[in-house]
């Protein structure tokens, strides 16, 4: 754990103790609050960069905000990205409030962006300082639930999520709920318009990240390359229909729209929510359910994916748009540390087979990739036998997975080389499309 030596404290800052700062931000507005330890083992993947972006940190202040659940189930996308940005604004100002009344009493405090990751160097990686979600899991504020969003006991998951790096050391920090809200109703995997929520708890990252985030960073940078590779106006609006354009532009003008946030609308989780599905469901999937289901509309799928078969089959009335791939590794170590996220299980069936990768050249790296069962192993080094290795130059490699280069070509170079049954390759393209 990196260490770091804290200021003295204010006189002021002696008073504060955990319900104190519990008092402080409910009075800037947020509508519940836990606290964790940054030594909380629930932690350990985020604790270092937390602290290379506030490096007095020793507790952090997790807070929700009530989102108001009408506009987020609306079919109206226009209804539902009101509520997520104005929601998103409110989190920022409680984080804002909240620093300030501690700084007035001497205690160093600081927060990161709650809506939009904002380190776009890091891309295509961790843009984030501090991923919420576990916070507010370990400081008590909910679970999370199949659908991958954090449920509050009463408020269910219509609720955003705010952290705050305070260089306090507190005695009774909140400890993680005992149950969880989540009861598995599955609503959100019938409402779910790419098929990224399976009802085992498999989640699908690219199906969900291809469309819901269409119009953020991998996809607004895929569309950037329609434009660019479009010959003529009349080329890109053979791709592009105008409503896509203006879409774009809103989200630009505006504020990056969200196109589904259908598993959070759906979810009846949550005492202050639960009623209407307790009291009559049938009525809560005709009135909540069915019209986001049966709503006209284009889901954008990446060439080849799990949920590109799963709309044409189970949403016939939707449009299905296939997109290019959302981000592209610029890295081994990103190649790698993504696959899990594009991972097609579906499209894995029948795989049988262990991969050894070994790059040379500028990132010298070793790796064995086993897809069976339709399952995804990632390891370090050169495990037990492959059936097929593949020895590539990194940088060959990567301009390769950016289609700047023909594996034909590598080949020939001897840029990229194999060893073992060169159809294998073909089946592990299968399992990641783009």
């Amino acid at each position: 754990m990196t260490t770091h030596r804290s200021l003295s404290p204010a006189p002021g800052a002696v008073d504060l103790d955990a319900e104190a700062i519990r008092d402080i931000a409910l009075q800037a507005g947020a509508d519940d609050v836990g606290l964790v330890s940054l030594t909380e083992p629930a932690l350990d993947d985020q604790r270092h960069d937390i602290l290379v972006a506030f490096p007095f940190a020793r507790t952090l202040v997790s807070f929700v905000v009530r989102m108001n659940r009408e506009n987020i189930r609306s079919p109206a996308r226009s209804a539902a990205n009101l509520e997520f940005h104005h929601s998103a604004d409110e989190c920022d100002d409680v984080a804002r409030r909240i620093v300030l009344a501690l700084q007035a009493r001497g205690v160093r405090a600081a927060y990161p962006s709650t809506g939009f990751p904002m380190e776009a160097s890091s891309w295509p990686d961790k843009m984030w300082i501090i991923s919420h979600k576990p916070v507010a899991v370990a400081a008590g504020l909910g679970r999370m639930g199949i659908h991958r969003n954090v449920i509050h006991p009463r408020f269910g998951n219509f609720i955003l999520l705010g952290t705050i790096a305070v260089d306090l050391d507190l005695e009774t920090p909140s400890a993680p709920l005992d149950f969880n809200p989540c009861f598995e109703c599955k609503l959100c995997v019938a409402a779910c318009p790419t098929g990224a929520i399976a009802p085992d708890g498999h989640f699908d990252f690219s199906a969900c990240y291809a469309h819901n985030y269409r119009e953020f960073m991998g996809g607004f940078g895929d569309w950037v390359e329609e434009i660019a590779d479009s010959k003529s106006a009349r080329a890109y609006r053979a791709k592009v229909a105008d409503s896509e354009t203006v879409s774009m532009w809103q989200s630009l003008a505006f504020g990056p729209n969200y196109k589904a946030g259908y598993c959070m609308a759906v979810c009846p989780a949550g005492s202050d929510v639960i009623g209407a599905y307790r009291a009559d469901k049938r009525r809560y999937l005709q009135e909540v359910v069915d019209p986001l289901q049966k709503k006209a509309e284009t889901i954008y799928v990446s060439v080849g994916s799990d949920a590109e078969t799963y709309v044409m089959r189970r949403f016939p009335e939707k449009r299905v748009k296939r997109v290019g791939v959302p981000f592209r590794p610029l890295t081994i170590e990103s190649f790698l540390s993504g696959l899990r996220l594009v991972f097609q299980r579906g499209k894995s069936a029948g795989v049988d087979a262990v991969y050894h990768f070994v790059f040379t050249g500028a990132e010298r790296r070793s790796a064995t990739i086993a897809i069976t069962n339709r399952q995804l192993r990632v390891a370090d080094g050169l495990v037990g036998a492959s059936r097929l290795t593949v020895t590539a130059d990194s940088e060959t490699w990567l301009r390769f997975l950016r289609k700047e280069t023909s594996l034909v070509v590598a080949l020939l170079r001897g840029k990229i080389r194999l060893r073992g049954d060169p159809r294998l390759l073909l089946a592990f393209a299968r399992c990641f499309p783009g």
